[in-house]
């Protein structure tokens, strides 16, 4: 199929390709650029779309979803009063809602059951609807610690050997680890309390290593990240530098995090801007203080939000993204936040996040251009994903 566009982003920084194409064949980019240049590769019959007023940029990566639970007010209790089946359905329906808002990639970092890896299957085979799923399964969690209730819990060294290999043999791409408390847990750790030691994150790190699989550490108080980034992880999620009395955000633990590579993934929830009203002016204010000064540290950030959890719906990628352009950031690279650099992040560099030719074609077109006015992205006008269209409710087409 050859798909001509007002603009193709085959990279932001360079403002991508006016009047560009891009031409896909099994599910791959075969051609990316000028329009002239990349239609002369087209075949005689080969199928032509044209969106004269769009752009084409890279499908977007949430770096950080949970499909177990609804975005409620109460998720843990919404899960806990569904049956297999009818999770299932749900978890499918909000996978496909978020490949309608442009998300062709998303990382599923936990669920007690296995269905996200059962989904992630159905999608890869095209029995189902979604995003390519990176998926963790059960994520490791002290006893009675943070969300203990997806039953991952263990206890000392067999005990996280064990969980991780039975993880790893149900197909998880990823390693999830609660290396700190978190408010979805009621009773449990405090957000800002480790749940491990440094010397238990080293056996999760060295664990998921030899299975060739990277370690997502949930960490948001100072201390839990310090202990991460010590025992090498791959990207810290949260990231908020949390400490008894409120943030720490410590120096010589940033530059171990750029000098190491690791991500952090910062899970800003849609509903950002409603900060000051959830935990005051005060907080909040410092809260965007440590983001802003965490992004300007150099740190290698990737797009995610949380999804599922309390005020974080599947459709909220987009507006989640308004928050670092709120901290100032240029619309190019937050873009590259959610495509090119969350897919190094999850493994996935050479496989999307990019329009080039060999990489899955993962497109979104979106009317107008992101790259002036972010809100576009909102326009969607369709997606592929492994080069299948599917096209949102709502919308015209080509």
């Amino acid at each position: 199929m050859l798909i001509t566009a007002g603009r193709v982003l085959t990279d932001t920084a360079g403002g991508g390709v006016a009047e560009g194409a891009v031409l896909i064949r099994g599910g791959t980019i075969v051609a990316a650029g000028r329009q002239t240049e990349v239609e002369s590769q087209a075949q005689p019959g080969e199928a032509r779309m044209s969106f004269p007023r769009s752009t084409v940029l890279p499908g977007l990566i949430d770096a950080h979803v949970h499909l177990c639970f609804d975005g409620g007010t109460d998720p843990v209790a919404t899960l806990r009063d569904r049956d297999e089946d009818a999770l299932l359905g749900d978890m499918t329906n909000r996978a496909e809602q978020l490949l309608s808002t442009g998300v062709t990639t998303a990382r599923d970092l936990g669920d007690g059951s296995g269905l996200a890896l059962r989904l992630a299957d159905a999608i890869a085979r095209g029995s189902a609807v979604g995003p390519r799923l990176i998926c963790a399964g059960r994520p490791l969690t002290t006893k009675g610690g943070h969300c203990w209730f997806l039953g991952g819990e263990v206890d000392g060294e067999d005990e996280i050997r064990g969980l991780i290999q039975r993880n790893i043999a149900a197909g998880a791409k990823v390693i999830k680890v609660m290396a700190t408390g978190g408010g979805l847990t009621k009773g449990g750790p405090a957000s800002w309390e480790s749940q491990f030691t440094p010397d238990e994150l080293a056996i999760v790190v060295q664990e998921a290593r030899q299975a060739g699989l990277p370690v997502a550490a949930h960490a948001h108080g100072a201390d839990g990240i310090a202990a991460a980034v010590a025992a090498g992880v791959d990207t810290i999620e949260h990231c908020t530098w949390m400490t008894r009395d409120g943030f720490e955000v410590r120096e010589e633990v940033l530059a171990q995090i750029i000098d190491k590579g690791i991500f952090v993934c910062r899970t800003v929830s849609p509903q950002w801007s409603k900060l000051p009203q959830i935990f005051g002016p005060e907080r909040a204010e410092a809260l965007v203080a440590m983001a802003r000064q965490v992004g300007e540290s150099g740190v290698n950030q990737i797009a995610g939000t949380d999804a599922g959890v309390g005020r974080a719906g599947f459709d909220g990628l987009v507006s989640s993204l308004g928050f670092y352009r709120h901290l100032g950031l240029p619309n190019s690279r937050i873009i590259e936040m959610a495509t090119a650099h969350a897919a190094r992040a999850l493994g996935l560099g050479e496989v999307t996040g990019k329009i080039a030719p060999g990489y899955s074609a993962d497109l979104l077109i979106v009317n107008g251009d992101p790259l002036t006015d972010l809100d576009t992205l909102r326009s969607v006008n369709t997606v592929f994903a492994a080069g299948q269209q599917y096209q949102p409710s709502g919308t015209s087409g080509a």
